[in-house]
């Protein structure tokens, strides 16, 4: 069979190249080991198919190719074009390809190399003849050019196997053009067959012309679809791709260093497939075959890309730069596709956008994911165009869209003629956060959700579904100034404080008051949640609109007293609504203090406030004094609401009581509050923790406190009287303002209680009357003395009992006298000095013939004055001298005896009652002693205690008992030396039985 590729002359013509020069030799060793090198294993198939798809498309039939693996060897047979003499110089040339029509897929003649990564001697087999390659007869012939055996064993016997072409006499299959075969190495045919079983039948997106793909027991088909619709069909399942194309012909200057083939062929491609089931990323770009360019995004990329030298990477420069931006136009085009809104047609309305436009948010690239400097221009790129298409649901550009929050979905409907640009509820989900965010798709926060539905008019219900659509926003303080309708048709700012009625809830007059009340079609929990109240009467009247438009009435109606009258229609309103919601709350007096200030006419025709009116009949009108300033509630006020309804808004039946917490001040219109404050604070002053006090004492009728005491004993007043108030810090308890009051005015038969006594306080009886009556624990209440302590426990008492103390006309028990005048100078010492003191429990003398007696020992020398007891402080209290200070002098008379009083019989005991050891000083006994010639029992002087040698056992007691400081046991001093030795012994049984 004859030679139609003349493989002869071509292998002569290259072997006298290397026999000429064994510097080409090894420029065509080269040349193929780089083709070779680096993994084209992998790609074995794909160059295949793409061989196989060149020859289709050059033929214009349907390409099929059939891959088989037969005794190891793999066999490629294709339709198409036949092999033809210039694609066999291109193979065996390494230089140039044949390829050169523009229509076909390889890139120049290189593909074919990759055979040489699994075989060392493929063969093709064609209509027209075939050709074979072979490692082994290559080297053979290589082996007979003198100087070039030392550059193969220098390459390890490695040759330039394709620049040999022998001719191979075999044909294809029946109805196959060509079959490429490959007699695999025995390490490479596990790889091969790996490849066959996982072949991705994705391959024919890139090889349009290639429609048919036959493996052993597996069929990969092609076929179109609807536009723009690509279905690859593997083992009679199909998968539908979405695809786009766009292609035309290439600027000149940006193949200005492209190679010879490139820029006779200016066209360009770009193709973008998505499967319908979604494809995941990453991918590689195919330029249009795979390469070793990583791609981010979850598409197939197929373009004109150029490539480098390695057919691996994509060429970096202006023609690549060129084709990105190519690449991400047509991408942004396919978003428009998949999401339903592609150029010429009318974008879905924002809200009724399909899922398919939410899908198409898959192909939204992330920042920051590129793995390589082409991945991350195509990924820049097409973000960058996405943001500004208006390719969103509505046909919004990304950067002019917002999107709700997650979880506040149910809102979308409702807003999306509110908020411009807003996206669909589906797009308000974890899913669509991320892609969004790289769109720049603003989301927005409660905040800008409230601010956009300031104002808006819209029915009560739709309100009601936007607070439903709410409810669980985290971020309460953002929906504080969420508007709110009302029932009144106005449209507020913020939930807190208005009223939520629940159904049926209705109260007469409610039009005059300025409350906030939501309209019932708009009620929603959330407005509860936010500050709103439950709509009953109590929550309208502790409205602060309601208070301040009482306030303000009462500004209006008061400001002249003689302007005021029951003509004032604003006032009657506001009364009668505010009566009426007080009658429905069913709430007691006090409850809301302010409402004493609500006008109500009383029975002279004018306007009073409520708390300066008295309930007709009341016991509290009965005791009030003829010019109190209180008018009288008018009969027809009190017929319409009755009295426990005007009661509750401050018209009085009984005291009114203020509650005040923390108080340092007087402001508050009591009487006398503020000498109160000044006694009970304390210097430097603290603070009260509450105030409560019993309002309008002053204003009994003198005649008729025992009325008004009855009144006051009763519940909840008696506690005003009752309950100490607190001084902070610390915890001071002091008497309440309404005690102490009590305490100072005369309601007690015309007196002071404060000046008379419990009767039951024996203690104090002859110093104070006893308080009319026989309730002691009233009369305690009311400030009544009760003891000395009491009377002591303050500074007015003090004073008071002084005075008393002076008093001839009164008498003072014993018990209280002994220790009154020292406790009173521990209490008051800077008193005014009294004029008469009192010195035994009935005798009282001018202050002048009194003395304080310091000194037991000194009492014979005072002559006609009278002792008073005490020390020094009691001394300046009185304004009196000291006995020591009256009665100086030396003991005189004849001494009968000098001794220790350790020696002393009897001492040992006394010292022992005095809880002591006896003294280091001295008994000096005198007969006849005496001191400024006046006789005395006893007197020390320095370290000697001088008796009268007849005083006996009492005088030495006593002498004891003071030199040891214990005057108090004299008595028991003056026994145990008075007693014999054997009394003594029973002394001291007695004692420590005791």
């Amino acid at each position: 069979m004859p030679d139609p590729f003349d493989t002869a002359g071509t292998r002569d013509r290259v072997l006298d190249t290397w026999a000429a020069s064994a510097e080409r030799f090894r420029e065509d060793a080269n040349a193929e080991e780089d083709l070779t090198l680096g993994g084209y294993r992998d790609r074995l198939l794909v160059e295949l198919a793409q061989n196989a798809a060149d020859a289709a498309a050059k033929a214009g039939v349907r390409g099929v190719l059939r891959l088989r693996m037969v005794d190891g060897c793999l066999r490629a047979a294709n339709t198409g074009a036949a092999l033809d003499p210039a694609g066999v110089s291109a193979l065996a040339s390494l230089r140039a390809s044949a390829k050169r029509d523009g229509a076909t897929v390889g890139r120049f003649g290189v593909g074919f190399a990759a055979v040489l990564a699994v075989t060392d001697a493929p063969e093709i087999a064609s209509r027209d003849g075939g050709v074979r390659f072979s490692a082994a007869e290559t080297r053979q012939e290589v082996a007979g050019i003198p100087g070039l055996a030392g550059e193969v064993a220098r390459r390890g016997g490695a040759v330039p196997v394709l620049r040999l072409p022998r001719p191979l006499a075999d044909s294809p299959p029946e109805g196959f053009a060509t079959e490429v075969r490959l007699p695999l190495r025995p390490a490479a045919t596990p790889v091969v067959q790996a490849a066959l079983d996982s072949l991705d039948a994705s391959i024919l997106l890139a090889l349009p012309a290639l429609a048919r793909i036959e493996l052993d027991g597996r069929v990969i088909e092609r076929s179109g679809g609807d536009r723009d619709v690509v279905v690859i069909t593997d083992q009679g399942v199909g998968t539908a791709w979405r695809v786009l194309r766009a292609e035309g012909i290439l600027p000149p200057e940006l193949l200005a260093d492209r190679p010879i083939e490139e820029r006779e062929h200016p066209a360009w491609s770009v193709l973008w497939a998505v499967p319908e089931t979604g494809l995941a990323a990453p991918q590689v770009v195919y330029a249009p075959t795979p390469s070793d360019e990583p791609l981010s995004l979850p598409a197939r990329l197929i373009s004109s890309f150029p490539l480098g030298t390695d057919r691996r990477h994509v060429a970096p420069g202006p023609l690549t730069d060129w084709l990105v931006q190519r690449a991400a136009e047509v991408y942004v085009d396919l978003v428009r596709v998949l999401a339903g809104s592609s150029a010429g047609s009318e974008p879905a309305p924002a809200d009724t956008a399909g899922p398919e436009c939410l899908a198409a948010l898959r192909l939204v690239p992330q920042p920051g994911l590129a793995a390589a400097p082409l991945d991350a221009a195509l990924c820049s790129a097409v973000l960058t165009r996405l943001r500004a298409a208006d390719w969103l649901p509505g046909g919004i550009a990304p950067l002019a869209a917002r999107v709700l929050p997650i979880g506040l979905d149910a809102a979308a409907p409702l807003l999306h003629d509110v908020i411009p640009g807003l996206l669909p509820a589906a797009w308000s989900t974890r899913t669509a956060q991320r892609p969004l965010q790289a769109l720049g798709v603003r989301r927005l926060g409660a905040a800008e959700i409230v601010e956009a539905v300031a104002g808006v008019a819209r029915p009560p219900r739709w309100w009601q579904d936007l607070y439903a659509a709410l409810a669980d926003v985290p971020d309460r303080e953002a929906l504080a100034g969420l508007p709110v309708p009302l029932a009144d048709g106005r449209l507020v700012t913020g939930p807190r404080g208005v009223l939520l009625p629940e159904p049926g809830f209705a109260v007469p007059g409610l039009a005059a008051l300025d409350v906030r009340l939501v309209h019932p079609d708009a009620i929603h929990p959330l407005l509860e949640r936010l500050g709103g109240r439950p709509a009953s009467a109590l929550s309208v009247l502790s409205d602060e609109r309601v208070r301040a438009q009482v306030a303000d009435q009462v500004e209006q109606t008061f400001d002249s007293r003689a302007a005021a009258g029951p003509g004032d229609a604003d006032a009657a309103a506001l009364s009668e609504a505010v009566l009426a919601l007080v009658a429905a709350a069913g709430i007691g007096p006090g409850r809301l203090p302010w409402l004493a200030d609500l006008p109500l006419p009383a029975d002279d025709g004018e306007l009073y406030p409520a708390g300066e009116l008295l309930l007709p009949g009341s016991v509290l009108a009965s005791v009030m004094a003829a010019d109190a300033p209180f008018g009288t509630a008018a009969p027809e006020l009190v017929q319409r609401w009755g009295a426990e309804v005007l009661a509750a808004v401050g018209v009085l039946e009984s005291f009114a009581v203020l509650h005040v917490p923390d108080v340092d001040s007087a402001e508050h219109d009591l009487d006398g509050e503020q000498r109160y404050l000044d006694d009970v604070l304390g210097d430097p002053p603290a603070m009260l923790e509450e105030l409560t006090a019993v309002r309008d004492l002053e204003f009994v009728a003198a005649q008729s406190w025992d009325a008004a005491l009855g009144l006051l004993a009763t519940v909840p007043l008696r506690a005003a009287i009752t309950t100490d108030a607190v001084v902070g810090p610390g915890g001071r308890r002091v008497p309440s303002y309404t005690r102490w009051w009590l305490a100072r005015h005369r309601v007690l038969a015309g007196r002071r209680p404060r000046d008379l006594r419990v009767r039951t306080a024996g203690e104090l009886a002859g110093l104070y009357d006893a308080a009319p009556g026989a309730d002691a624990e009233l009369q305690r209440l009311l400030g009544c003395r009760t003891s000395l302590d009491e009377v002591l426990a303050d500074a007015d008492g003090a004073l008071d009992l002084l005075d008393r103390l002076g008093n001839p006309d009164r008498r003072c028990p014993p018990a209280v006298l002994r220790v009154a005048y020292r406790r009173l100078a521990a209490v008051v010492p800077d008193a005014e000095p009294p004029t008469e003191v009192r010195v035994a429990p009935d005798l009282v003398v001018p202050a002048a013939d009194a003395v304080v007696l310091d000194m037991p020992y000194a009492l014979p020398l005072l002559g006609p004055l009278h002792p008073i007891p005490g020390g020094r402080p009691v001394a300046e209290l009185l304004d009196l001298p000291l006995a020591s200070e009256l009665s100086r002098g030396t003991p005189d008379g004849d001494v009968a005896s000098e001794q220790p009083w350790s020696v002393v019989e009897g001492v040992a005991l006394a010292a022992a009652r005095l809880a002591g050891d006896p003294p280091d000083a001295a008994v000096v006994r005198r007969h006849g002693l005496t001191v400024n010639g006046v006789p005395v029992d006893w007197w020390p002087v320095g370290s000697a205690d001088h008796v009268d040698a007849s005083a006996g056992a009492d005088a030495l007691g006593r002498a004891l008992a003071w030199r040891m400081g214990r005057w108090d046991l004299r008595a028991a001093a003056v026994e145990a030396l008075a007693a014999a030795p054997a009394e003594r012994q029973r002394l001291r049984a007695e004692d420590a039985a005791g």
